[in-house]
């Protein structure tokens, strides 16, 4: 069976991440310099990309001790309030540079006083124009609609980012640069049993924490667009504090978590309970004990939680695109979807 163009972007990644980490780190300078003395970052973004700005997000916080946080787009482009951004940053993320809710977000915060970086696939894009900053993913051209490389090369420029307003900038470097070979080894491995417990499940959700929530929930974006199937993506927090009590027989969870951080010991005893509890559990990432506790285990990449992220969405990608084969449905082109977003069905 020849591949499919998901399939191929997947394999494409290693490269990708290497053009965009060298083409993107010399511009961390550039990136500290607008930011300057403003107390706060706020991402604007929608869909997968919302995702990577989650991870951004997260590692501002943990990693360089900088308040980040998530801008809705609805409240510049429908609400049109005003309000003061003099004290932010805001980096606005879309493929395309194209998604029309998204350049007016960025207009509308520079409006604000904020200054602007753009995030963005495509050089000379509406978005990349209009930002003080262009950071200019090198992914190259996305035919499949299922964003794979141009997401994992927008987490990379989420790690500049979050590198470059920490106090050390180059405090991960040495594991920065090991992230296309760490995405390399995730392109082999075997992951039809992950494939097969999902295609019997009868419900299907997805979790993570910190640093790997916009993971989590990326993995059940890819699930629910690419394989037209029902499902949820929960914090681990949320996850907790209710809906567990509806897991039973017939259900599929899947773990993603990092080898390493104050985070593994929950998602490990997580694993533990949702077994219990009559799931299949598949588990993406984690250490050993984690992976002892899953009913069924995909290997993660050997890097630190501050950059798993970026790795860890590989083998889910792999497992959504075969899931997609096996039910018979074309993962290049997923019903009622289209490359370039849009919110509203007159945008």
């Amino acid at each position: 069976m020849s591949k499919t163009r998901m399939a191929i972007e997947i394999l494409e990644q290693p490269e990708a991440l290497r053009r965009t980490l060298d083409e993107l780190l010399p511009a961390r300078d550039q990136v500290a310099q607008l930011a300057g003395r403003r107390r706060r970052v706020l991402f604007a973004a929608r869909g997968t990309s919302d995702h990577a700005a989650i991870y951004g997000r997260y590692l501002l916080e943990t990693h360089a001790g900088v308040l980040g946080g998530l801008l809705s787009p609805s409240v510049a482009t429908h609400y049109r309030s005003r309000i003061d951004l003099s004290d932010a940053l805001v980096v606005c993320v879309s493929q395309s540079g194209e998604t029309a809710e998204i350049v007016e977000t960025e207009a509308w915060a520079r409006t604000g006083g904020a200054v602007t970086v753009a995030v963005t696939n495509v050089a000379g894009s509406p978005l990349a124009n209009s930002a003080h900053l262009a950071l200019t993913t090198q992914a190259g051209p996305e035919v499949a609609v299922p964003a794979t490389k141009s997401h994992t090369t927008q987490l990379a420029a989420m790690a500049v980012i979050g590198t470059a307003l920490a106090a050390d900038p180059g405090a991960l470097d040495v594991d920065l640069k090991r992230i296309p070979d760490e995405v390399a080894g995730l392109l082999e491995p075997d992951v039809s049993a992950a494939v097969a417990a999902l295609k019997d499940a009868s419900y299907v959700v997805v979790s993570g924490r910190g640093l790997m929530l916009g993971t989590a929930l990326e993995t059940a974006l890819k699930l629910e667009e690419t394989c037209l199937r029902p499902v949820r993506g929960y914090s681990y927090a949320d996850f907790r504090h209710g809906p567990i009590a509806v897991v039973s027989d017939g259900v599929t969870a899947v773990l993603l978590a990092a080898p390493d951080g104050p985070l593994l010991t929950p998602m490990t005893e997580l694993a533990t309970d949702l077994s219990a509890r009559g799931a299949v559990t598949v588990g993406i990432g984690g250490d050993a004990g984690f992976a002892d506790r899953c009913s069924v285990h995909l290997a993660g990449p050997r890097l630190p939680e501050a950059l798993a992220p970026v790795a860890t969405i590989v083998p889910a990608q792999r497992v959504v695109e075969q899931l997609a084969r096996a039910l018979g449905l074309d993962p290049d082109s997923p019903r009622g979807l289209s490359k370039v977003a849009t919110t509203d069905p007159d945008a």
